[in-house]
């Protein structure tokens, strides 16, 4: 009998979201899937966020606010919209040490991005400061792309990018706020930013509220010589939701 089988004959596996009993490790439960807002419609093809009407599947729709402001990223994918289940999931990781969501992330975040990955792509989680990674003991973003890079078989490079200077909490801020709090807070490793030169980049991080650390990310993965970059959130911070 497979060590497994064994496994889930004494501990059952649990819906991540309600912990009723499921098939398989790392999943949700048919009703949790159903109440967790996944973007599955029109999107904007710059930062993810989910557009009212249907659309040319060829066609690249940008939101307002990708049309008011420049992003200094290529292209952008959201698995899901911050609210409901989802942002209890993430605050699960994010806070309570719960790494099980990440490895049902993974093949989320491969489905969402599959038209942006590319042969020589390298997965970039976003860095945390040293004194909030000493303090959280883990980088969520890092979870993530590990996890993704799993479902992938895409190349990872966890330590490509530093978070040069500690930050305030962005809770709160408005967007120039935000962008002027991570004005040169991100910055290409020394010597480990090597690895993005002349390659395309996936910046990869939980939550994108206004962009602005995506923005910053993706201004220092271009000072190490990115041929050009892309994101994605697990979650999407919509004004609507």
């Amino acid at each position: 009998m497979r060590l497994q089988t064994v496994l889930h004959a004494v501990f059952p596996p649990e819906c991540l979201s309600c912990s009723a009993l499921v098939g398989e490790d790392f999943a949700l439960c048919g009703a949790c899937w159903s109440e967790t807002p996944f973007i599955l419609s029109t999107i904007c093809d710059i930062c993810g966020a989910p557009l009212p009407g249907q659309a040319d599947p060829d066609e690249r729709l940008a939101c307002d606010d990708c049309r008011a402001m420049p992003r200094p990223w290529n292209r952008g994918r959201a698995v899901m919209v911050y609210a409901g289940t989802a942002r209890r999931l993430i605050l699960g990781l994010k806070h309570g040490d719960r790494a099980e969501v990440a490895r049902a992330a993974g093949p989320w975040l491969a489905r969402a991005a599959q038209d942006l990955l590319q042969p020589e792509t390298v997965l970039v989680p976003i860095p945390l400061h040293r004194g909030r990674l000493m303090r959280r003991r883990f980088n969520q973003s890092a979870l993530l792309a590990q996890a993704m890079a799993r479902a992938t078989g895409a190349d990872v490079a966890v330590d490509a990018l530093l978070r040069v200077r500690a930050t305030p909490s962005l809770d709160g801020l408005g967007r120039e706020e935000r962008r002027a709090a991570l004005d040169r807070a991100i910055a290409p490793h020394p010597g480990n930013g090597r690895q993005l030169e002349g390659r395309p980049v996936l910046l990869i991080d939980d939550v994108m509220t206004s962009g602005a650390t995506f923005a910053a990310a993706s201004e220092a993965a271009r000072r190490a010589g990115a041929d050009n970059v892309s994101v994605i959130a697990l979650a999407r911070v919509c004004r609507d939701a």
